[in-house]
């Protein structure tokens, strides 16, 4: 693939604590897809020292940058840390990641409430925790807004997450913003191959709650919600979106995620870090920039305008 001569892609990163990537990728659609992706990111950023964009590797320096008029495309790549701060645990944090509060399913190991083989013999354990963690009954959080933000000023290119609570949806971020690349809650489908009838998230919702196991009413077969569990396929719009943003990318924003699962893993590396939480993270970049957040709730810290 030709690629022109462009600005070296700088990767800023928010961390939040010890959260982690909502859940690990199933299999990737094949390894052409990675061997371009790092082929892209080998080139973008090893580009020569003389093609410098940022002034700083810091978080002014990404500030000037943004504010200069010559970052146009903006990715955000986000994890679960950007959702812990709205009550969703994160997945793997000693104590109270997801995986350590399993038990009362009497699962044969943690990972397997999301293992699709398992899912078709027990569908039991994976729907009790969605009741839990049902989509609607959190609100989307500072980073959410601050992404939604980004889209309203024209700057966001895309938000690639890991997460499945529909947050970012939530907040504003549109399909065509958005690459779920775990999957989500919004439509669900039959799993037999033969059928694969879709159903919408009002009707998975009232079967969840109802505490029936969902059903297809044209087959009789378990209906999933559009999760990628362990042992399917990455969406196909992943890897086919991800050949058209990149090339284009001017500034690539990690929020949430410690980077640990594939692919996402190996995609980037890290040219400037803040470390502190998702939500302080965003709140600092957002005050460097002149800009107000608007969450739709008081907060003491800032004042929040519409946006």
């Amino acid at each position: 693939m030709y690629m022109p001569k462009r600005k070296v892609l700088f990767c800023y990163t928010f961390l939040q604590g010890q959260s982690d990537d909502s859940s690990d990728e199933g299999d990737a659609s094949g390894d052409t897809e990675m061997d371009f992706l790092r082929s892209l990111f080998s080139r973008t950023l090893g580009l020569s020292p003389g093609e410098k964009v940022l002034d700083e590797l810091t978080l002014d320096g990404v500030a000037r940058y943004i504010l200069s008029g010559k970052c146009k495309n903006i990715i955000c790549m986000v994890g679960a840390g950007i959702s812990t701060s709205a009550g969703i645990p994160d997945f793997r944090s000693p104590g109270t990641g997801l995986y350590a509060n399993l038990q009362k399913y009497n699962l044969p190991y943690p990972e397997a409430i999301f293992q699709i083989d398992y899912f078709k013999k027990h569908p039991e354990p994976f729907f009790a925790l969605a009741r839990e963690l049902y989509p609607g009954q959190f609100k989307p959080t500072v980073c959410h807004y601050f992404m939604r933000m980004l889209k309203d000023k024209g700057l966001l290119t895309r938000c690639y997450s890991q997460n499945i609570d529909t947050l970012e949806r939530v907040a504003g971020l549109e399909g065509e913003d958005l690459i779920e690349a775990h999957g989500t809650f919004h439509t669900s489908h039959c799993v037999s191959f033969l059928c694969r009838k879709e159903y919408s998230m009002d009707w998975m919702k009232n079967q969840i709650f109802s505490e029936d196991i969902p059903k297809c009413d044209s087959c009789g077969s378990l209906v999933k919600p559009d999760i990628v569990f362990f042992g399917e396929n990455l969406p196909a719009r992943f890897f086919t979106t991800m050949k058209m943003d990149f090339p284009r990318c001017d500034l690539l924003i990690i929020m949430g995620t410690s980077l640990q699962v594939q692919p996402f893993a190996s995609l980037v590396n890290r040219d400037v870090a803040y470390l502190s939480t998702c939500d302080d993270g965003c709140m600092a970049l957002a005050e460097l920039l002149g800009w107000k957040v608007n969450t739709g709730v008081l907060v003491t810290r800032y004042v929040y305008l519409l946006l």
